[in-house]
């Protein structure tokens, strides 16, 4: 059995994989989902409160959402079938009749109906070979009243031709409606353009095929869920032409992004409307505009590479701009979104190149914006205002490559004043050079304002700068790049002796290091981790310990080189099970917990504390070699015992013949 269901579960891949579109894949997905209903039953999804329907694929199915929406699933007889009494499923073919009479069985009556009143009816019950995109019902209805007045009144040639523009003098299926491609109507052959998404969507003029397939006997009817008007002009048309597009079409002259937009293409474009551009601070706004470096990659930011109208999104996906990164496209019930907010305002003005979305908020790309518009409302305002206040703006604002490491807010405690010693802690956070994170390597140094040299450390699962590690993805703006990082820096202000020396907790340490002749190793170029016993880690132990301790030169060393590490090695780069090699003994062995790093289960007490040849973690307990423990918990002791050949040819044997009994 359980091979039986291995064997349908890959014949019904392979039945997916080798759908010839997109379409028919989910198409096949559909029947998979509704053949327990019978033959040639396909599962549909509803989204509640709507009539909106839509066959189903594997991740709408799961989740049972469309756009965000709760689905009902129904289900119905699949394209080009119907029930018959008494009969499982949808056994029975649709009868084979011509055009007129089909677009009655497929529901499109208001279309049969207006085809008659404008004596199409004889044509498409005739002879030929045509492709019908009726529009359902619904489409009419919702068409503006005077619009549809205009159509269906006397003037029956109005009505005509808008009748003939559904429709293509060849039988077209869904296989060969592919993504950009058009065919010449039958309304003075202007075309028709179609878009054949990678979800199975397929769209017509924006239109989208809600009943695909339905075969006549002198053609083939789609039904489709609004009527299409014919397309003449590109989508720079709608930009010069739109009075409520007027700042867009001074930005697109401006940035010569003219002939792109006249020219061949597929491509979306989000128009901001006048009220977008007013939304932006005129400071900003005036600096973009007279900028064209600026200028261009804000208005490609807008521009897709691809082609979407509105009824192709049924989820978020990460859609590549001409700028060169991305934009969230997605959909909230029935409005269309963009990186999450619904602000779009009017949708799908279809041009012969592409289409065009009117949104009323401006989209800024990162590559727009100056140093401080980039941490503007992101984790790193507490930093932005200390670097402000700390008379670093004109850095912030200016055309200086530089890279700024800022601090997330919750790395600065409450209460903070500003100091001399803080301003210049804050130079410190600004590296001379605009930088990509994905271009550093371990060892290498960094320039800060303040002159001081940064060292970079690369780990398994982390990438430092002295102490603090890059917690977010860069944001690289016009000049400038921005780093956030988890802490704030403490650069390196002297050699590991110095450190313990400036410190009063780490006195008995120093003793000892003295006393252990170690003082110069502390000195050294390293680099070195140093896990350092406070004082209280010293007289925690047994007096008369200590005092064995202190008295004896060699084990002294012993037991302090233990406390140092070969490398080093930052808090930040301390992860689940992190093991660092000691200047003597076994491995130390780290990990990260509730915040904490632990070094053989002894806590740091405070960490990364930055030395010119290494690193200082304070901790409160002397470490100790961790007992070896086997793969179930208990404590493992090896004895060695060494035994002649003789004595171990007759264990071997004795072993063998009770082996031998056994088996008989």
């Amino acid at each position: 059995m359980k091979h039986l269901t291995l064997l349908s579960l890959a014949l019904t891949l392979i039945a997916i994989c080798d759908a010839k579109s997109s379409y028919q894949s989910v198409l096949q997905h559909s029947r998979i989902r509704g053949r327990q209903h019978g033959p040639n039953v396909c599962a549909m999804q509803m989204i509640q409160g709507t009539n909106k329907k839509y066959l189903t694929n594997c991740k709408q199915w799961y989740h049972r959402k469309i756009c965000g929406k709760p689905t009902v699933i129904s289900y119905e007889c699949c394209p080009g079938y119907e029930k018959l009494p008494g009969e499982k499923g949808c056994p029975a073919a649709l009868p084979l009749v011509n055009i007129y009479n089909t677009l009655g069985v497929v529901g499109a009556t208001t279309t049969k109906m207006y085809s008659e009143r404008a004596q199409l009816r004889e044509e498409i019950e005739g002879p030929g070979s045509f492709t019908f995109f009726a529009p359902s019902n619904e489409a009419w209805a919702a068409l503006p009243t005077e619009i549809l007045d205009a159509l269906v009144s006397n003037v029956n040639i109005e009505l005509l031709n808008a009748l003939h523009y559904h429709m293509v003098n060849r039988r077209l299926t869904s296989e060969e409606l592919k993504h950009g491609s058009s065919f010449p109507s039958m309304y003075q052959d202007f075309n028709v353009h179609i878009h054949h998404y990678p979800n199975g969507i397929v769209t017509v003029n924006c239109a989208r095929l809600v009943k695909t397939d339905q075969h006549a006997t002198n053609g083939i009817v789609h039904v489709v869920d609004r009527v299409i008007t014919a397309i003449t002009n590109d989508v720079h048309s709608f930009i010069d032409t739109d009075e409520n597009l007027d700042t867009l079409r001074t930005a697109v002259a401006a940035a010569g992004l003219t002939s792109m937009l006249e020219s061949d293409g597929h491509y979306t474009v989000f128009a901001p409307t006048n009220e977008a551009f007013e939304k932006i601070p005129p400071e900003m706004l005036n600096r973009i505009l007279g900028d064209p470096v600026a200028l261009k990659d804000l208005l490609n930011y807008h521009i897709l590479k691809n082609m979407h109208c509105s009824e192709s999104i049924v989820s978020g996906t990460p859609m590549e701009t001409l700028q060169g990164t991305v934009l969230e496209v997605g959909c909230d019930g029935s409005e269309m979104t963009l990186n999450g907010k619904a602000i779009i305002e009017k949708r799908d003005q279809l041009g012969t190149n592409g289409v065009v979305h009117f949104i009323n908020e401006l989209l800024i790309p990162d590559s727009a914006k100056t140093l401080l518009e980039l941490a503007q409302g992101s984790v790193v305002t507490t930093a932005t205002k200390m670097f402000v206040d700390a008379g670093l703006k004109a850095h912030l604002i200016g055309s200086e490559p530089l890279t700024l490491l800022a601090p997330q807010n919750e790395a600065f405690k409450d209460g903070v004043r500003m100091t001399d010693q803080l301003k210049r802690l804050l130079r410190n956070h600004i590296l001379k050079e605009q930088l990509s994170s994905k271009s550093l390597y371990h060892g290498q140094e960094l320039e800060t304002l303040g002159g001081m040299k940064l060292r970079v450390f690369v780990y398994r699962n982390s990438l430092c700068i002295e102490n603090s590690c890059i917690a977010a993805h860069d944001k690289t703006g016009r000049f400038a790049s921005m780093f956030t990082v988890d802490k704030v820096l403490t650069p390196p202000m002297g050699t590991i002796m110095d450190v313990l020396k400036a410190d009063d907790r780490f006195s008995l340490l120093v003793g000892a290091i003295q006393t252990a002749g170690m003082t110069e190793l502390m000195n050294q170029a390293g680099p070195h981790t140093v896990f350092a016993p406070t004082n209280d880690a010293f007289s925690a132990l047994p007096k008369a310990d200590l005092n064995r301790l202190m008295g004896n030169p060699q084990e002294l060393a012993s037991v302090l080189k233990y406390h140092m590490g070969k490398e080093i090695l930052v808090s930040g780069g301390v992860g689940s099970h992190t093991r660092l090699k000691p200047l003597h003994g076994d491995k130390l062995e780290l990990n990260m917990k509730n915040q904490t790093v632990y070094v053989n289960k002894v806590p740091v007490v405070e960490a990364d504390l930055m030395a010119t040849n290494g690193v200082v973690h304070a901790v409160g307990a002397i470490i100790k070699p961790l007992r070896k423990v086997d793969d179930f918990g208990y404590n493992v002791v090896f004895i060695f015992v060494f035994i002649s050949d003789d004595l171990f040819q007759k264990i071997r044997n004795s072993h063998s013949s009770r082996t031998m009994t056994r088996m008989q």
